[in-house]
């Protein structure tokens, strides 16, 4: 059963159509995911299916009484409400099916009303509120709350940042469970670790049908079940999630290169046909002559534009970055504390952790826009640092700032590339600047447009554009991934892949971590910040392997603990004469003098354990010996088994020494 459909919806405006003749539709509890270039009409389709925006023609049909909830890119509240206040008004449908539970439960209790009809509506009323959450619905907000990275859920919205705002945006849709939920980039401006708890929330726990935008590769193809593409003011939709979607995708595009060359052979052998003919045709002729010139007018399909991205590198020196016992406090808290690290040409180090941790931070820092201290700012004050960050002689670096802040909103695409020049130095030669734009999918006639009436993810394009004009050697990027279709973030990967220079790189986008990191660089907290050989999976395996190993050792050590106190005999059993048929086994020569050895071996086992963890800790490591972090793994790895293997023979001999002494 459809929850919405969409029949023939046009939208323009001004001479640029967005949406020509689209035709949608969503069924109860489907997941769908919209996807398209930046600019394609993404949100302004999703605005429209939600009864935000209208169309300027088609129509819309909503099941009666199915609860839309929209995450829009910017979300709007009353400064004084509490970012509580917010996310509890996503339950006014709870509190009207619990309340009209309650009257007609009351109803039932006083004997009014015809009783049959009353048991029917309250079982009604009683599916509404299971499927909105359930009877303890605020013990699920609070849930909810803190597993979007809401910190302040009793401080006003006035006083929020954009991130925190569209959390607690996120957080009222989540809670108010409606019958489709239009969620527009939802994975801007939380960590990776929240991502990856909403990639499991949407497909495990939210009831209703789902419409996700969004450029985070590995969460459309972990929760969508089909995939529309907005592409030229048209929908295609494709079964599956993103993998599905590109494998679709290439057999419409195979299909559509073969029908233009069918169309362009069919062109050619009717005029030669043409050519041969006398003057005097007959009407059969003329009708082969019509369908020729019909078939000549057609538009060819159009190339699908891609955004060409590259960079002029320079040379580096033998030093690029260092950062030497870097700490870093805000309001008196360290974020960062006894950071040793540095950055070699090649390399790619994706930084990740929890917000707040000091991610942004590091990169101030590193830009020298936090000031040196000699301990950490007191409450109120800005970042303070302790430490040093060296920079080579030969270093130049571009930023990509989360914020776009380097952008002039009053000021026009061309304006903010060039200022009042019409060419732009790019790579050693000059380039026109709508040139260089196209490269940026910027049509012509768009380049005197306001930065600030564009979409998200045209900024960021703009952003890039103006970034790249520089001659550079490191490139870091805070959050590049926010708003940048897909198919510009692949054109961004395969830059930073190909970069003759090196990458800091913030980010919360697993698929871009995967296909571009060569190391991690985790925000722990309480100060800890961990470099891990390899991209993101590589950064999961040896986390969870780390995690494990620690598991495996509290419990050796608490066995261990447990086995060595006193344990006095039972009377019955020191009572009972030695020699007695039955008794236990004693420990052979062999055995007692295993057992008298092996608590030193277990302590060379263990201490050899910490020797690697330190080696894997040390980020000069990663920085010169990066060959060796294989072979330290697997030695790690060994040397636990064998501490473990030493802990469990030890409890094997106590026990039978114990055995043996009570026979």
């Amino acid at each position: 059963m459809p929850v919405l459909t969409a029949h023939d919806l046009h939208k323009s405006f001004g001479p640029q159509t967005i949406l020509d003749g689209v035709s949608v539709n969503i069924r109860t509890g489907e997941r769908v995911g919209l996807v398209g270039l930046n600019g394609s009409g993404k949100s302004t389709l999703a605005r429209i299916l939600a009864g935000v925006e209208q169309p300027d023609s088609g129509t819309i049909a909503r099941r009666r009484g199915a609860e839309i909830g929209v995450l829009s890119q910017d979300p709007v509240f009353e400064p004084s409400d509490t970012a509580r206040d917010v996310v509890l008004a996503g339950l006014s449908a709870w509190h009207a099916a619990k309340a009209r539970h309650d009257e007609v439960s009351r109803s039932l209790a006083a004997g009014s009303g015809d009783a049959e009809a009353l048991l029917a509506e309250q079982a009604e009323v009683a599916a509404d509120v299971e499927r909105l959450g359930g009877w303890d619905m605020m013990h699920q907000v609070d849930a909810i709350i803190g597993h979007v990275g809401v910190t302040r859920p009793d401080a006003p919205m006035s006083v929020l940042s954009g991130g925190d705002r569209r959390r607690v945006a996120l957080a009222r849709l989540l809670v108010s469970r409606p019958a489709l939920a239009v969620l527009d980039e939802p994975s801007n401006h939380l960590d990776v670790e929240t991502v990856e708890w909403l990639e499991r929330y949407l497909v495990e726990e939210h009831p209703g049908a789902l419409l996700l935008i969004t450029h985070d590769r590995y969460l459309l193809d972990r929760v969508v079940e089909r995939t529309l593409e907005i592409d030229k003011g048209k929908v295609y939709s494709y079964d599956g999630g993103y993998e599905e979607y590109l494998e679709q995708k290439a057999e419409r595009l195979a299909l559509e290169a073969r029908t233009e060359s069918n169309r362009q052979n069919f062109l050619r052998t009717e005029l030669e046909w043409l050519r041969r003919q006398p003057k005097a045709r007959t009407g059969k002729q003329k009708a082969r002559i019509q369908r020729a010139e019909t078939t000549k007018s057609a538009p060819p399909p159009r190339a699908e534009r891609t955004a060409q991205l590259s960079v002029e590198s320079v040379r580096t020196g033998k030093t690029i970055l260092e950062l030497k016992k870097l700490g870093l406090a805000v309001d008196g808290k360290w974020l960062v504390r006894g950071l040793d690290f540095s950055l070699t040409k090649g390399e790619r180090v994706g930084v990740v952790g929890r917000n707040g941790t000091g991610k942004t931070t590091m990169l101030r820092a590193i830009l020298g826009q936090v000031d040196p201290a000699d301990g950490g700012g007191a409450a109120g004050e800005g970042p303070r640092m302790e430490g040093e960050v060296v920079l080579g002689k030969n270093t130049n670096i571009a930023y990509f700032d989360q914020h776009r802040s380097g952008l002039d909103l009053d000021k026009s695409i061309f304006e903010n590339i060039a200022g009042s020049h019409t060419r732009v130095e790019v790579g050693g030669r000059s380039m026109d600047v709508r040139s260089y734009l196209e490269r940026f999918l910027f049509d012509p006639n768009k380049a005197r447009q306001p930065v600030g009436s564009l979409s998200g993810g045209e900024r960021a394009r703009v952003a890039l554009a103006k970034m790249l004009t520089q001659s550079v050697n490191v490139i870091i990027l805070d959050e590049p991934t926010n708003d940048l279709d897909v198919m510009t973030l692949a054109a961004l990967e395969e830059m930073l892949i190909e970069l003759d220079g090196s990458a800091l790189v913030v980010t919360h986008d697993r698929w871009f971590l995967n296909r571009v990191a060569t190391s991690i660089l985790a925000f722990e907290g309480n100060g800890r910040v961990v470099r891990y050989a390899g991209n993101y999976d590589a950064y999961r395996e040896q986390r969870a392997s780390a995690a494990l190993a620690v598991e495996a050792e509290a419990e050796a050590r608490a066995a261990k603990a447990a086995a060595a106190e006193p344990r006095p005999a039972p009377a019955a059993a020191a009572a009972k004469p030695a020699g007695r048929a039955g008794d236990a086994p004693k420990l052979s020569f062999a055995e007692r003098k295993e057992l008298d050895g092996i608590v030193g071996r277990i302590d060379e086992a263990e201490q050899k354990v910490l020797e690697l963890e330190a080696k894997l800790a040390d980020p000069t490591l990663y920085a010169s010996r990066g060959a060796e972090v294989a072979g330290l793994l697997s030695e790690l790895d060994r040397a636990k088994q064998e501490a473990a293997r030493l802990v469990s023979r030890w409890e094997e001999l106590e026990t039978k020494r114990e055995a043996a002494g009570k026979g």
